[in-house]
């Protein structure tokens, strides 16, 4: 298997709120489309400093992520975050990288938003069993 990349927007959440209460007009809110590698492996997103400062988002904690070497780093982590790709959306928490390190699409938004990885054809597509609505286990 090669490696996956795919398009998603991300924007600020908290000028999404704004904008709905009108606060701010749907053009002011930041947004814009980042690349992410697919990383099934990882368990949150993470994204760099780059776009933290494009999007203004907020410092909303800190933590540790063990890196694909075995570094052991300590990351601010910023939120929330809309992400949408094609008719899903998800609201999310990411690490971020230093700079304008690749971006990485984790397990738990992956899974939020019903994307499955297609191995043969390298890319993510959005659940073919369930193409009209997300479906989640509540069990």
């Amino acid at each position: 298997m090669g490696l996956i990349r795919t398009e998603l927007e991300v924007a600020n959440w908290s000028d999404i709120h704004l904008s709905k209460k009108g606060i701010i007009p749907k053009e002011k809110v930041r947004k814009m489309n980042v690349k992410f590698l697919v990383d099934s492996g990882a368990y949150m997103m993470a994204i760099n400093e780059d776009i933290v400062a494009q999007l203004g988002l907020e410092k909303v904690d800190s933590r540790l992520a063990e890196m694909a070497n075995g570094e052991v780093i300590k990351l601010d982590v910023v939120g929330p975050l809309e992400l949408r790709f094609g008719t899903r959306r998800s609201s999310v928490d990411a690490m971020v990288l230093p700079g304008n390190s690749e971006c990485l699409l984790g397990a738990i938004p992956m899974q939020d938003l019903d994307l499955v990885i297609f191995e043969k054809e390298e890319k993510i597509m959005i659940n073919p069993e369930q193409p009209y609505i997300s479906k989640k286990p509540l069990k």
